[in-house]
């Protein structure tokens, strides 16, 4: 747009860098004995970690320096990729089944997760047809129903996995990006009702989902099954206390606490490093957030605005998810917190989602 680029925000990148240091320490620390059970390796899951981190790191300085007009260029073909990853991992023989849903593509314990690419390919398209047609989204049919249409399509293809934590953020992201751009409340509580009875029809084609959330009502109940991970996660952030047991110094990771280095691994920087370390986490998350809105808001253009909105929205609502589910506050859907739990893929394309975020920081008036 011929607009000379500034500095990016550097509260942004120091707070991300911050929780990215975290995230390596606390992966070695709820790890390293899982890993060396299965591995016969104490560093296993930390040299993926340190590999995917700064993979994720050199993605972020290069989009971090890549107009992010660009990607308004290229949405469409992003999308249509996005979409063609999400109907070839469906595919028996191609699609890698791990923790009972088809949601990777690779080989042995490396490989790429298209839910992931597809939170940010409809992020970018979403951006892109917000700004082009805003003045109609107070219009049902017209304005409406295409950008939810195709956010529904892509939901369906990911409960096809299934991976409902991860359609919930696709649709929480894309559903604020709808409301900031001006969509009328009462026509998306429509779509609230729709969404509601959608998801008890996913309950009535899935049972183990009614499961998980009798056991979110009571999980002392079922302490053995359904309350068994939720119970554990208390059970490791109960004792943390103030100040927390001490940095390695976990119990429940022991065996005891299922996914401790990806899902729950709140849990355990509750239990070592106690209410304190805890909460510098989520203040370390609203920093972020807050700088984000403040480059959504301070965009030249519609699109840049939406697209730090869409960023943002992303990884707050995946903070919310994961955190609740840990205390306790929302049924169990297996998602990781961002930066800091074990991963791959989702790890590389949340950093290179933030170096975008960082791009149009550089534009901001």
């Amino acid at each position: 747009m011929g607009k000379a680029r500034s500095a990016p925000d550097f509260w942004i990148i120091i707070t991300t860098l911050l929780i990215l240091v975290i995230g390596v320490i606390m992966v070695y620390s709820a790890s390293a004995v899982l890993a060396f059970h299965q591995y016969g390796d104490w560093y296993f899951y930390l040299k993926r970690q340190l590999l995917f981190a700064v993979l994720g790191v050199v993605a972020m300085f290069i989009t971090m320096n890549t107009d992010y007009w660009l990607w308004k260029k290229y949405a469409k073909i992003i999308l249509l990729l996005c979409f063609a990853l999400l109907v070839i991992v469906l595919i028996p023989g191609i699609g890698v089944i791990r923790g009972g849903a088809r949601s990777w593509i690779g080989i042995g314990s490396f490989g790429i997760q298209p839910s992931e690419f597809a939170k940010m390919g409809i992020i970018i398209f979403l951006a892109k047809w917000l700004s082009e047609e805003q003045s109609r989204i107070t219009e049902f049919t017209k304005g409406l129903l295409p950008p939810l249409g195709l956010v529904g399509l892509a939901f369906g293809l990911i409960m096809l996995q299934p991976d409902l934590g991860t359609g919930v953020v696709l649709v929480g992201t894309a559903v604020l990006m709808i409301f900031i751009v001006g969509a009328r409340l009462r026509h998306l509580s429509y779509f609230a009702i729709a969404g509601v009875m959608g998801f008890i029809g996913l309950i009535i084609a899935a049972p183990y989902r009614l499961d998980r959330i009798v056991a979110f009502m009571d999980p002392w109940k079922y302490p053995l099954d359904e309350g068994y991970q939720i119970i554990q996660s208390l059970l490791a952030i109960g004792p943390g206390g103030l100040v927390g047991l001490g940095l390695g110094m976990s119990r429940q990771k022991y065996s005891y606490l299922p996914e401790p280095q990806t899902d729950f691994i709140f849990s355990i920087i509750s239990e070592e490093l106690g209410f304190i370390g805890g909460s510098f986490v989520l203040l370390l998350f609203m920093i972020l957030v807050w700088r984000g809105m403040r480059v959504a808001i301070t965009a030249p253009d519609t699109f840049g605005s939406l697209l730090a909105v869409g960023i943002v929205g992303m990884v707050a609502v995946q903070v919310i998810i994961n955190i609740g589910v840990v205390i306790g506050m929302f049924p169990v859907t297996g998602i990781t917190l961002p930066f800091i739990s074990a991963g791959g893929s989702s790890l590389t394309l949340m950093l290179t989602s933030l170096g975008v975020l960082l791009n149009i920081s550089r534009y901001s008036r």
